[in-house]
């Protein structure tokens, strides 16, 4: 936003606020300090927002948080996300001060969550503060942040997730869900893509429980925003549909927190706050400074700092005595109250709704209801069969039928991609014609948001999935990284995955997206052959928690294969088995996943009856059968069996480690082209007979 104000870089206007002697100015100037040192101590990171929003963080924790420290995990506490995560030693001291207990395993312990001692080991190896914050890896942190605009969108989901809660479970008498979520964002935010898809389908959706401060300091690290972003932020806001207030002076608590308070009360808006602020503030040569962005002040710059906020100018990593107690007597006591109150909430909740509250136990423990795969389906042998997509939609029916929080959309593509929840309702304001309890998610064409707020709302123990177009994974990228970064259950529903595609052509054919997906440490990709590995895909991922999966379906129809004669589906959660072998040692290994499992069965089928020994191996999951012992690997891939041939209709990248030197891969080396599916895989290879001409070949 461009405006004209006189902040004036050492001191608030009209009073010397960050040198008066008050507990909230101490608490803020040894918020402010803990910064200076730790990165300085570091030589790295990031001083300059850390040090100008510490007013904003201070006030906001101990005025505002709904926030217990000493049970960091109370499912209705109001959620802290920080956007900008570079300003992450912001957060660590405020863990600090807050006197958060750490959590271990689950549990609450007596200790703190980051002692002074961590405070030091700022972005050290093994440390407990690392550069950006890391959900799992620091109590107090609600989520992973560094990719700018990110934690905007987890906000909008976790927004959703309190909604959703609320409706499904409050009662008449039991409030157990009216929480807030905060979101510190900044410049580097507001450019970011995914906060502006996010924005709008918060505004749309009326997340009144929903607040972003906006730091604006007119600072990137190219120097004033001036260079490339010169938009009116506000009238941006305003016109998506949010409550947009303004703060002129970050150093001014006062009138931020009634403008909090203003947030508040607005119950069918998200709110911006726009905090005018200078980057380092109190710093004498660096601040408003694009050189305060990210690198440490100096140590005489330091010094200077310290004299000016009034603070001991050799002390390091200084917590007076009196601000921990000062936090609880603020935070600490709010949050008590509030938390004990709630439990006694929700005592009284179990006795009157026990089922519902055995569903909140399961959403809060991860676990599942008994019987939730009681509806999968099994399917009998189709020659003509039906495209995996409309086989994942019925599986996901069921499935969900027997899981009430399981729930998702798609990017305006719910008819194609088959994940619309029959009989539920959407997710919508009732003046859009839905309920804050539906389970079906419209998420319009913004794949990046999309990602992004599946992520937010799997944070509160929901498992929600995302579909689209796997080419448009691509959008997606940032989002999956960091879902699988913090090992978040996501299910991510991608059709359309291969040239079988047809006439949309190149534009809509994916071919690098399987090995990007793969690619992806802690991700786990799935793309199954028939209607049966589909059904046991998705028993396979509802039971999965340790991380997210990308299911990889097609658009055309897929034989379902006689598992009388092959072996059963239930071979998919070892990532790859031998669904086909002669009983002599095989001569050559056809290697298949998807809908080019069938050509290679065919192919068996014709070199089992031409006298050629073979096995063929279905490898729906690379990771699920790396994580297999070497015994197993072994006996499904022999490695005196060198005669190899791999067919998939992606590119071949990555499939080299199961053909071998001398194996041959039928793969996409180009793009796509647009035409009839039949003609395509025609064209490319992706016929029986040449599957079978690549097999004698390497029988010998």
């Amino acid at each position: 936003m461009r405006v004209s104000f006189s902040t004036p870089l050492r001191a608030p206007a009209g009073a010397e606020a960050g040198r008066v002697n008050s507990p909230d100015t101490l608490c803020i100037n040894t918020i402010r300090t803990l910064v200076m040192d730790a990165v300085q101590n570091a030589n790295s990171g990031h001083p300059g927002a850390a040090m100008s929003m510490a007013p904003i963080a201070y006030t906001l924790w101990q005025n505002t948080l709904n926030y217990d420290p000493t049970a960091p995990l109370w499912p209705n506490r109001d959620r802290f996300v920080l956007s900008i995560g570079h300003a992450s030693m912001l957060l660590y001291a405020l863990i600090h001060v807050a006197g958060i207990r750490q959590v271990t395993n689950g549990k609450v312990t007596d200790e703190p969550a980051l002692s002074v001692e961590d405070l030091r080991q700022f972005r050290q190896f093994g440390s407990k503060t690392p550069g950006h914050p890391e959900y799992g890896h620091t109590t107090g942190v609600e989520t992973t942040t560094g990719p700018l605009g990110a934690g905007c969108g987890n906000s909008v989901g976790m927004a959703i997730a309190e909604k959703w809660l609320a409706a499904r479970y409050n009662m008449p008498g039991f409030t157990l869900f009216d929480h807030h979520v905060y979101t510190l964002c900044g410049d580097g935010d507001m450019m970011e893509g995914v906060s502006s898809e996010a924005a709008s389908l918060a505004a749309h959706l009326e997340l009144g429980n929903l607040t972003w401060i906006y730091d604006s300091n007119r600072i990137s690290i190219e120097g004033s925003t001036d260079v490339a972003f010169t938009e009116n932020v506000a009238e941006r806001f305003a016109a998506y549909g949010w409550q947009v207030l303004e703060l002129k002076d970050a150093n001014d608590t006062a009138a931020f927190a009634e403008l909090l308070a203003q947030s508040r009360a607005q119950t069918s808006k998200p709110t911006l706050i726009i905090a005018h602020s200078v980057i380092a503030w109190g710093a004498p040569h660096k601040a408003g400074k694009a050189s305060a962005h990210g690198e440490p002040l100096g140590a005489e710059e330091v010094r200077e700092t310290k004299k000016f906020l009034n603070w001991p100018e050799d002390s390091s990593f200084a917590v007076p005595d009196a601000v921990l107690p000062h936090m609880r007597a603020g935070l600490g006591a709010r949050g008590l109250a509030a938390r004990t109150a709630w439990e006694k909430l929700f005592a009284d909740y179990r006795t009157a709704h026990p089922e519902k509250a055995g569903e909140l136990d399961a959403i809060f423990s991860g676990t599942l209801p008994e019987g939730w795969d009681a509806d999968i389906p099994l399917y009998p042998a189709d020659a003509k069969g039906t495209a995996s997509r409309a086989s994942s939609g019925e599986v996901l029916n069921a499935v969900a039928g027997r899981l009430p929080w399981l729930l998702g959309g798609s990017a305006d593509l719910a008819p194609s991609t088959k994940t619309l929840l029959k009989g539920q309702e959407s997710f919508q304001p009732a003046k859009w014609g839905g309920s804050y309890a539906g389970r079906n998610f419209h998420f319009g064409v913004r794949e990046h948001a999309m990602g992004a707020i599946v992520n937010g709302m799997a944070l509160y123990g929901l498992r929600p999935y995302g579909a689209g177009f796997l080419i448009f994974s691509d959008y997606m990228k940032a989002p999956i990284r960091l879902s699988a970064l913090m090992g978040l259950p996501v299910t991510y529903i991608f059709t359309h995955d291969s040239i079988g595609v047809g006439e949309d052509g190149p534009t809509h054919q994916p071919i690098e997206q399987l090995v990007q997906l793969r690619a992806t440490p802690g991700l786990t990709t799935l793309r199954p052959a028939d209607a049966n590995e589909v059904a046991e895909a998705w028993r396979y991922l509802i039971t999965n928690r340790s991380g997210p999966a990308a299911l990889a379906l097609s658009r055309q129809n897929l034989p379902t294969l006689d598992r009388t004669r092959y072996a059963p589906a239930s071979g998919l959660a070892k990532g790859a088995y031998v669904l086909a072998s002669s009983e002599q040692t095989p001569r050559v290994i056809l290697i298949a996943t998807g809908s080019e499992l069938s050509l290679a069965v065919e192919a068996y089928e014709t070199l089992s009856a031409q006298g050629v020994p073979a096995r063929v191996v279905s490898m729906p999951s690379w990771e699920l059968f790396e994580a297999q012992p070497q015994s197993y690997r072994e006996s499904v891939l022999p490695s005196a069996v060198t005669g190899r041939v791999v067919v998939e209709a992606g590119s071949p990248i990555g499939w080299d480690r199961y053909a071998g030197p001398t194996g041959t891969i039928i793969a996409m080396n180009d793009f796509g082209a647009s035409g009839p599916a039949s003609q395509l895989l025609k064209h490319f290879g992706f016929t029986v007979d040449a599957v079978v001409d690549a097999a004698r070949k390497q029988a010998g």
